[in-house]
């Protein structure tokens, strides 16, 4: 069975400049974390394990310092936390805060905004947090939800595959061709790479596993991307999430994963694969014996 990975997989340089920040801030000093950091729970068990608390955005924080996670959020909420006392670590994206901007920007310029994600994740929460009129949409059901207006402004959710995006732009476009339509492009270039990656990966593969958290939209797109050439694909947290008859009657296996995944879950998952092969060659070699000579396999192994 040959093993393949994605040219593009795993950690952005976003969640691994977040997390080494939180392990430098946390040193000696008590942290808060408003929400995950990343959504991956083997990173944020890490976290835990070296003191950094977690709350969610309602909680009453017990800690002075507090970190804004890798997804961003409003400057409503960051002012509100400055004005309660506490000192505010970012540790936001850049590519996140360059899509706050764009949207700043659209509406700064008389656009309606509207942002292509999922309304409920918080990096569009942080994103629409200062807003007080836009739309959120995710499908192409519910463009028609939209309300004409003058002028368009859109932007995405940075996980997002670009693809997608483009084609609810476009029916946005035909759908009130009398509206301006403005497009500002914030998918960012790691989740680009590794749609663009996971797909050539499933065009080639039997079966994909896509590696990420539970949680995590950019993992779940590159699941619903595979999926479009590849009837086979499992999304997988680590390693134990594998089973053995996924890979009963495959040849080439690829392994992708999300922009929040360790290269030590990678490594793990890619050892659990290689095990499986291992295992199955040992099971058809000892079935071939059984069928070639039945009766000598049988004296020799008393099977």
């Amino acid at each position: 069975m040959k093993i393949s990975k994605a040219e593009h997989l795993g950690m952005c340089f976003g969640v691994r400049d977040a997390i080494a920040l939180a392990m430098k801030q946390s040193n000696g000093q008590p942290l808060t974390i408003l929400g995950e950091l990343v959504h991956n729970e083997a990173v944020l068990q890490t976290l835990r394990n070296s003191g950094i608390q977690f709350a969610k955005p309602d909680d009453s924080l017990r800690t002075e310092r507090v970190m804004i996670t890798a997804h961003g959020t409003s400057q409503r909420i960051v002012s509100e936390l400055k004005i309660d006392g506490h000192i505010v670590i970012e540790a936001t994206c850049p590519l996140v805060h360059f899509a706050h901007r764009a949207l700043h920007n659209l509406v700064g310029a008389g656009f309606h905004p509207v942002i292509i994600g999922r309304a409920e994740h918080v990096e569009v929460r942080g994103m629409t947090g200062d807003l007080t009129d836009y739309d959120v949409i995710s499908s192409e059901a519910e463009i028609a939800s939209l309300t004409e207006r003058p002028r368009f402004g859109i932007v995405s959710q940075t996980t997002q595959p670009i693809q997608k995006v483009r084609y609810l732009v476009e029916l946005i476009r035909q759908r009130f061709p009398k509206s301006e339509v403005k497009f500002s492009d914030t998918v960012c270039q790691p989740t680009k790479n590794r749609q663009s990656a996971a797909v050539d990966l499933a065009k080639k593969c039997d079966l994909v596993i896509v590696i990420g958290g539970a949680h995590s939209n950019n993992t779940r797109e590159l699941v619903s991307s595979c999926k479009r050439f590849c009837e086979r694909v499992f999304h997988a947290q680590s390693a134990d999430d594998l089973q053995i008859e996924w890979f009963a009657d495959v040849e080439e296996v690829g392994i992708t994963a999300g922009t929040s995944t360790p290269d030590s879950i990678i490594h793990e998952v890619e050892r659990r694969i290689h095990e499986f092969a291992r295992k199955r060659d040992e099971d058809r070699f000892v079935m071939g014996a059984r069928e070639r000579n039945p009766l000598t396999f049988q004296l020799n192994t008393g099977k």
